[in-house]
């Protein structure tokens, strides 16, 4: 009996939290166009990407051109592809 009550309250508890945690939202996601921003802006915004690794993104672009691809940005040296993945929704080209 008291392993029955105590899956009634488990199987409640947890119908009664689903709104709850359905009603709780990500924060918007922070993009930054690398074909603009400076190497702080970059570096504030990518996930692994520190000020060095910023301002060879901007020195690859004032050497290279925009970068027509998002891909492109794994050119840079020290910055591979897992870089590049982790943070493809948050980098912008426009």
């Amino acid at each position: 009996m008291k392993s029955l009550i105590s899956a009634i309250m488990l199987s409640l508890s947890v119908l009664l939290a689903h709104p709850v945690l359905a009603e709780v939202s990500e924060a918007p996601l922070v993009t930054v166009n690398i074909n603009q921003a400076s190497a702080a802006e970059i570096a504030e915004t990518l996930s692994g990407i520190g000020l060095a690794k910023a301002e060879a993104i901007v020195s690859y672009r004032e050497e290279n051109g925009n970068f027509a691809d998002v891909e492109e940005l794994a050119m840079v040296k020290g910055i591979g592809p897992a870089t590049v993945e982790r943070n493809r929704d948050r980098i912008a080209l426009q």
